[in-house]
């Protein structure tokens, strides 16, 4: 007799982890919410009274060999704030506010200790975002995973009036560029990080690094930040022309993905704060400025496009809402990002 189990897939075990995972799911739900925890699907009511037009805009992600660094320190409950927030931070860049998110957990067998732990930072990013953990998938695919692996990744849905949409038509030569921090790394740039570090440098994740104030797995696991509540701070006192969240490929290849055609940026790297982990980096690894522009955020999480005569005041505001952003540039006739000292 051959039952499931021999396969390698354990449903007692996948039980236990989704009843724990629903008691999470039940933590995010808002008076919005039509989900049953368990059922096979989840929904939201539509309140569109206040919308002409509604646009819903989606976004779907993960968060890369992040993963593996997890694995490393035996530590999954960030991934999920990390999932949620990039996701999060992709649609905000429509002007969109988040209102659903969906989370995927794939592993070759589960542990009913490790999707809970992710999904638990999956739901506190919810809760931040005032939005309804709607629902997810929880599969065991030994044979596509080996024992130990996983991959995770998430759908979120938001509403933009459609008159509203920032999609950086409007900027034009001369706007100014304000870069608003980030917190490490947040998703991107892990192979080459675990390379260099791991690797060439020998670390181990325990390390502690004087520089870093931190050990090297915490500098690394050091969550996504979101950028939504922000952008709700800025949105009715400034316009804001365009929004960049850097992600893979750093500036190099973000912020043109909101320029209209003919215009380029001229970013000067001496206007910002760079993190330590990044010097580290780049240190270790003998890596050239190019790649680290291209691979990393480099400290900076999101780029906001204004009006030249607005920029003063938006980073007044900024760092009024404590929040630590700088001036790194302008828009330029061109196309690409030029990048300069001064």
């Amino acid at each position: 007799m051959t039952t499931y189990k021999d396969s390698g897939v354990d449903i007692d075990v996948a039980e236990k982890a989704k009843a724990r995972i629903k008691e999470l799911v039940k933590g995010t739900l808002t008076a919005d919410s039509f989900v049953k925890p368990g059922f096979f699907c989840g929904g939201i009511r539509l309140n569109l009274n206040k919308y002409r037009e509604p646009v819903l805009m989606l976004s779907a992600d993960g968060v890369g060999t992040k993963l593996m660094v997890a694995r490393m320190m035996n530590k999954y409950d960030t991934v999920g704030i990390d999932l949620v927030n990039h996701c999060a931070n992709d649609i905000l860049t429509s002007g969109a506010k988040p209102l659903f998110f969906l989370d995927y957990i794939a592993s070759g067998k589960i542990d009913q200790d490790i999707a809970p732990e992710i999904v638990k930072g999956v739901a506190e990013a919810c809760k931040k975002l005032g939005i309804t953990l709607a629902g997810g998938e929880t599969a065991q695919m030994p044979g596509v995973y080996v024992k130990g692996e996983n991959d995770i990744a998430g759908v979120i849905g938001g509403l933009v009036e459609e008159s509203e949409i920032i999609d950086g038509s409007r900027i034009a030569e001369g706007d100014a560029l304000i870069g608003v921090a980030s917190t490490g790394l947040h998703t991107n740039g892990y192979s080459l990080a675990r390379k260099v570090l791991f690797e060439m440098a020998g670390y181990k994740p325990g390390d502690y690094i004087k520089e870093l104030n931190s050990t090297i797995g915490e500098a690394l696991l050091e969550p996504h930040r979101e950028y939504v509540g922000m952008f709700l701070g800025l949105e009715k006192k400034f316009i804001i022309k365009g929004i960049a969240h850097i992600t893979g490929g750093g500036i190099t290849d973000n912020l043109p993905r909101i320029l209209p055609e003919g215009v380029g940026a001229k970013i000067i790297t001496k206007n910002w704060e760079v993190p330590p982990i990044f010097r580290l980096l780049q240190k270790k690894g003998g890596i050239p400025d190019s790649d680290m522009m291209r691979t990393f955020n480099m400290g900076i999480g999101i780029i906001l496009a204004v009006d030249k005569r607005d920029a003063a005041g938006m980073l007044a505001k900024l760092r009024q809402m404590k929040e630590k952003a700088w001036i790194i540039g302008e828009t330029a006739s061109g196309n690409g990002v030029k990048y300069a000292e001064d």
